[in-house]
């Protein structure tokens, strides 16, 4: 049995929307650096990154983020509710998917994850956004038809669209 690890960049501003993840059996500073630099290509980066303090975020990861010129907010140490819309993410990751399935690999955690991920930006409501969903949706009248369920994450969720009969 392996560990595995997940990093994920959460934009708050842009009705929380993941910016990026990805998995790794063993985090270290080069790539939790590579991360970040492939998160936000060009001269896309943020102005400032919240995170917190574990070890996989080193001096090369910093040398990263600082070349960026993004400037990095610290969270303090062992106070997870500082970061609040991370540790919400987190929780609906694993309550709403990772609970529910058997993970065999790296590549295996990538391919639920970006299921989970669509899922989540384009079907799944959230009530900070007022029942709408990251991407958006569209407000569709019973005069279009019935509502089908479209199966979601291998099944696990459901996204619900009107089709005419």
């Amino acid at each position: 049995m392996h560990v595995l690890f997940v990093l994920v960049v959460l934009a708050h501003h842009h009705r929380r929307r993941v910016l990026h993840f990805n998995v790794t059996e063993h985090p270290t500073a080069a790539w939790t650096g590579q991360q970040i630099a492939d998160a936000f290509p060009d001269d896309s980066a943020p102005s400032y990154l919240l995170r917190d303090r574990d070890r996989a975020y080193g001096h090369a990861f910093r040398q990263r983020v600082k070349g960026m010129r993004i400037r990095e907010v610290l969270t303090a140490p062992h106070r997870p509710w500082q970061n609040p819309f991370a540790e919400r993410l987190i929780g609906s990751i694993r309550r709403e998917c990772l609970d529910h399935v058997l993970v065999l690999s790296e590549r295996h955690l990538r391919r639920i994850l970006t299921c989970y991920f669509a899922y989540y930006h384009r079907a799944r409501t959230h009530l900070a956004l007022q029942k709408d969903t990251p991407d958006g949706r569209p407000i569709e009248p019973p005069e279009i038809g019935r509502v089908v369920g479209i199966p979601e994450v291998g099944g696990l969720h459901h996204r619900y669209v009107r089709r005419a009969a």
